[in-house]
This record gives C-alpha cells, sequence and structure tokens, in this order.
C-alpha cells in the first residue's frame, strides 16, 4: 500500500484528476464525467455518493427558473459583452442562439438542461482553473505518459470488451494497401491513383500533418474543383447532391502516386514570400505567403477553371466526442447575418449525409463537408487511397472517364466478400478507431502564466469562434462517450477568415474564404506527437503567433488585439495555448 501511495502521489495533479474521473466513470455514478445515469451537479461538480467528487461537497441547488430565464447570455462578442441579453425571449421549448429562437436540446429534462448552461457558462474568475478543466475529455481523457504516442490512447472509460475492436481498427488504420490483384486479397485495391497507402502516412502518430518539404507531400493533398457551368450543374450543388464539380480531367482531388504501369497525376509544388507584420513593443514577424502550382501533370492541362485547394492532415483525437456534440448546442451559435451585431456571423455547413441520404450538420472537415466519423473516413479512403468502400462505391477511386487507362486497370473488390474493397466491417473498425482516440489532459491549467494567458485570450475574443466547452449528448449510442463536460474550442461553424487565408474553392455551403474553426485541444502537443508546429489548413503557418496573424475576416479584431499586446501578454496568451 505505501508503494502504491509514493506512485499516486508522485503522478501530476491533472493524472491524479484523471485517475479520479476514470475511476468514477467506471463505476456508473458519474454524471458529467461518466455516465448517462446520474444528474449532473451545476458549475462543473460531478455527483459522486451525494457530493463533489473532489471536494465532498454537496451538488449547489439551482432555484426554480422558468424556461425562458433559465437562458444564460454567453460573453461571446469580441468586447466581452452578452449579446443575447438584449434579444427578445423565445416561446414554448424553445432557447434563444446568437442568431435567433430554435429548438431545445430533446436529450436532456428540464433540470439537466439548466445544470448544463450553468456548466458550459464562459469563465468569469481567471483566478483559478475552472473545475475539470484539465480533463479536456471528460472522463475519455488519458493521462498517459506525455511522448510522441500521446494522441494514439483509446478513451481512458472505454470498455474492456471494446478495447479489441479499438486495436482491430488502429491496425486498419495502419495497414498498408496493395495494389490489384494481389496474393494478399484482404489488402489490394489501392489507386489505381492515390496519395497515400495508409491513413498513418497521412496521420503520422494519429497527429496533425505538415506541408511539403521537397519531394515528400504525404500529408498534404489538393483539392480540385470547377465552378458550375450551367443550372442544372448549380441545381446540383444547391440540392447537396455534390459539394462541387471536379476536373473533368483530373478528378476531386490530385493523386501524386499510381500503380505500377500508371502515371501519377502530377505533383505538388509550393514557394513562400515573406511578409513583415508589425507587433506592439517593436517586434517584427515575419509570415510566409504560400503559392501553389502543379508540375509534371501526367494527363494533359487541367481545366483553366480549376481551382486548387491545399489540405493539411488535422490530428485524430477526440472526434468521437466531437459527433457527440449535440445539434442544437453547435447550431445555437451560428449568426449567419450577424443578429447580434459582434462581427463574428458562423454559419452552420449543411451536407448530405450520405448513408442516410439526408441533410446534416457537417462537423469534420476543414470546410465541415463531412457529417460524420465514418463518411469523412470514406471520403479519406476513396480520395487518398483508392479504396472503395459502401459509401464511396467505385472500385477505381478518383479516376475519372478521361484517364481510360486507369479506369481499365484491376480493383481489389472480392465476390466473396461483397461489391467493395473495403466492406462494412473495415470501415466501422476504422470509424470505432477513430472516434475513440482520446483527448490527452491538459498541462499547467492552473499555473499564473496560463491562467493570465486564458484572461487574455476570452479579452481578445477567441471564444467567439473557438467555443471552450460542451456536454455531449446523454442519449449517444456508446455511453463512454455520453454526458460528457468536453473542452474543443471550437463552435464547429464556417467563418470567413479573410482574403489572405482565402483559397477560392466553394465547397458545399462553404465559400472560398471560409474554414470550420479547428479545435484547439492537444495544440501544445503537436511538437512532441508530431516533431512539428506548422498550423492552418495548409501549414503555412509554422507556430502559434504566425498562426494567429494570419486571421482575418471576422477573426480580425481578435488578431489585432493579440498584435496590440504588450510581448509579456502575447507570451502569456501563447502559454494558455500550449497548455490545451
Amino acid at each position: 500500500m505505501k508503494v502504491l501511495t509514493a506512485r499516486f502521489l508522485a503522478l501530476p495533479i491533472a493524472a491524479l484528476i484523471g485517475l479520479a474521473a476514470t475511476a468514477l466513470a467506471m463505476s456508473g455514478d458519474i454524471g458529467l464525467g461518466g455516465g448517462a445515469s446520474t444528474p449532473l451537479c451545476p458549475a462543473g461538480h460531478l455527483p459522486h455518493k451525494g457530493g463533489d467528487s473532489i471536494e465532498a461537497k454537496p451538488c449547489p441547488t439551482i432555484s426554480s427558473q422558468t424556461p425562458n430565464s433559465r437562458i444564460r447570455a454567453r460573453p461571446s462578442s469580441l468586447s466581452g459583452t452578452s449579446p443575447l441579453a438584449d434579444l427578445p425571449p423565445c416561446g414554448g421549448g424553445a432557447r434563444q442562439g446568437r442568431g435567433g429562437c430554435l429548438a431545445a436540446r430533446d436529450d436532456l429534462s428540464e433540470l439537466d438542461l439548466q445544470r448544463v448552461e450553468t456548466v458550459t457558462g464562459a469563465a468569469t474568475d481567471f483566478s483559478k482553473a475552472e473545475q475539470f478543466e484539465a480533463m479536456s475529455g471528460g472522463a475519455t481523457t488519458t493521462i498517459a505518459p506525455i511522448n510522441e504516442r500521446v494522441f494514439s490512447q483509446f478513451s481512458a472509460n472505454l470498455p474492456f470488451e471494446d478495447e479489441q475492436n479499438f486495436k482491430l481498427g488502429k491496425a486498419l488504420f495502419e495497414k498498408l494497401w496493395v495494389s490489384a490483384p494481389s496474393s494478399t486479397q484482404a489488402s489490394d485495391g489501392l489507386g489505381p491513383l492515390y496519395n497515400a497507402r495508409a491513413c498513418e502516412s497521412c496521420h503520422p502518430r494519429d497527429g496533425r500533418g505538415r506541408p511539403p518539404a521537397g519531394a515528400d507531400a504525404t500529408s498534404t493533398i489538393f483539392r480540385l474543383a470547377r465552378p458550375a457551368r450551367d443550372e442544372a450543374e448549380r441545381r446540383m450543388i444547391a440540392a447537396h447532391q455534390v459539394a462541387n464539380l471536379p476536373d473533368p480531367v483530373y478528378g476531386a482531388q490530385l493523386q501524386d502516386s499510381a500503380v505500377p504501369g500508371l502515371a501519377a497525376e502530377g505533383r505538388l509544388e509550393v514557394t513562400y514570400q515573406d511578409e513583415s507584420v508589425p507587433l506592439y513593443g517593436g517586434e517584427t514577424v515575419y509570415l510566409r505567403k504560400p503559392h501553389y502550382g502543379v508540375t509534371d501533370l501526367g494527363y494533359g492541362p487541367m481545366d483553366p477553371t480549376t481551382i486548387l485547394s491545399p489540405r493539411v492532415a488535422p490530428p485524430m483525437i477526440g472526434l468521437g466526442l466531437i459527433e457527440m456534440i449535440h445539434e442544437s448546442d453547435i447550431l445555437a451559435k451560428a449568426d449567419p447575418n450577424d443578429r447580434d451585431g459582434d462581427g463574428i456571423s458562423g454559419r452552420a455547413a449543411l451536407v448530405r449525409d450520405r448513408d442516410r441520404g439526408a441533410l446534416a450538420l457537417g462537423r469534420f472537415g476543414w470546410k465541415a463537408q463531412n457529417p460524420t466519423i465514418r463518411q469523412q473516413a470514406a471520403d479519406a479512403f476513396a480520395a487518398d487511397i483508392g479504396i472503395s468502400t459502401p459509401a464511396f462505391d467505385n472500385g477505381h477511386g478518383d479516376c475519372t472517364e478521361a484517364q481510360g487507362a486507369c479506369r481499365r486497370l484491376p480493383t481489389g473488390v472480392q465476390a466473396r466478400l461483397g461489391p467493395v474493397e473495403a466492406p462494412d466491417p473495415v470501415l466501422g473498425l476504422v470509424t470505432f478507431y477513430s472516434a475513440n482516440l482520446a483527448v490527452p489532459a491538459r498541462r499547467k491549467a492552473s499555473f499564473p502564466e496560463t491562467l493570465n494567458g486564458k484572461q487574455l485570450f476570452y479579452e481578445a475574443g477567441c471564444p467567439a469562434c473557438h467555443v471552450p466547452k460542451y456536454v455531449t449528448r446523454r442519449d449517444a449510442p456508446h455511453k463512454e462517450l455520453a454526458f460528457q463536460l468536453i473542452w474543443p474550442y471550437s463552435d464547429f461553424l464556417l467563418h470567413d477568415m479573410g482574403e489572405g487565408l482565402a483559397d477560392g474553392q466553394d465547397v458545399g455551403v462553404a465559400s472560398g474564404r471560409e474554414w470550420r474553426t479547428p479545435p484547439l485541444w492537444g495544440l501544445g502537443l503537436t511538437k512532441t506527437v508530431s516533431g512539428h508546429t506548422f498550423l492552418l489548413h495548409d501549414g503555412r503557418a509554422r507556430n502559434f503567433t504566425e498562426a494567429i496573424l494570419w486571421h482575418g475576416g471576422e477573426a480580425e479584431k481578435a488578431r489585432n488585439a493579440f498584435a496590440a499586446m504588450s510581448r509579456d501578454d502575447r507570451n502569456a496568451l501563447l502559454s494558455f495555448l500550449e497548455s490545451l
């Protein structure tokens, strides 16, 4: 017992909190931290045997409130004021969102809804960390040692019987596919045109990709799209039948690799031009503005109207939790017409769910172009590796009608396994793996420098888009993801980020200037996991400072606030980001 006690005392405080939360989750008696059966205490307290699991205090009492008075205005404007306070109340069971009234969550009781709204309210006390702030993924948070594999851990509260599926999914995620026909029929079907042979190639150690470095562009892709040419094509886009229209020869994505005997489509090329940005105090930062092109085209010229959009692979952590954020909580933050006048609009991306054939809220991808992890995975299988799935059943991947030699090559479809190369067991296991990659615990969340930076983050208006926290659905199909207090720091909406970051390519409802707000959790571990700190959709930013200074459009006021800070204040804000 003394040895065990010594080992526990040697753990950092975040790890100790994580162990407590995980233990409670496994017991099924936890509310926010891990189960769907116990009511939630407000203000971040987790009920456990009649009291708070950390401070052993009873849950605070919430006084009776009317449905309308329970709505707490969230300080989401750049000035830090509460724009919802002056809006008229909503009737019935509706609640006030930034863009107007909308339906309340249908998975919570009235009491739970009040408590969730309390615990997800904006921080006002920056003298100490918020309750359970270090547990970015709730009870799913991993407290594994901080090393290059910290993004590859499964959810801390994953049931033992599900660990096998996670490990099978991991094996498929790392699997190297080969061209057909092959003696290993379970592995053939690669390409014929492709960017990578494995998911792991684009997401090394489940982390962030990097921009092209010489001939190596494995974790960067070029999406290709051209404008609609006629009314029929415009109707297809408006009806969400397609997100955009591919190049007639090269398809929707430039594949820089091909199976033996077939020419690759081309090679992406990037050059940079320095742009100086002055900061308060006399410091100058040099941003690198990228210029993109394609060389060694293998199938003739591209359509002159085709627009190229580079995309770097994002990290894989926390995806299952993002999928379990209630749609109403995301829509509540949308304000497409800037009704509250704070300069931040935020638009929901409505996309086609290919499994259900219905419109759904887009959450995944740089343009929020996919509604589910399953569809995001199927999209990557098809475009990046050339593997067909039930969602994208073309065995020749992105080969177009103009690429006849590509379409004549054999596929990896096995009649005994069905009509696609990666049938549901494969796609399902990769989806399960992706949904259960845990978010690591925060570091130094309670340090004075971090708390000072957090306050500056709020004062600059960053939480208007990088919304800190949510409580996931109580009715989540996988209970380990249900009713978790999570801290992704994103609203998962589309925002105009200005001309500097624009790629000019429309994707569904997203314009060429709009990007989905990326979650910030795990940001401070980028260097540890990926070996670099390249950020933004194309990896142009080499560090946090550059990433902030590239913000424009709706985020320009926040960017200017950062540039006007003293060096000490800027460093404090960067320390806060490093702690995420």
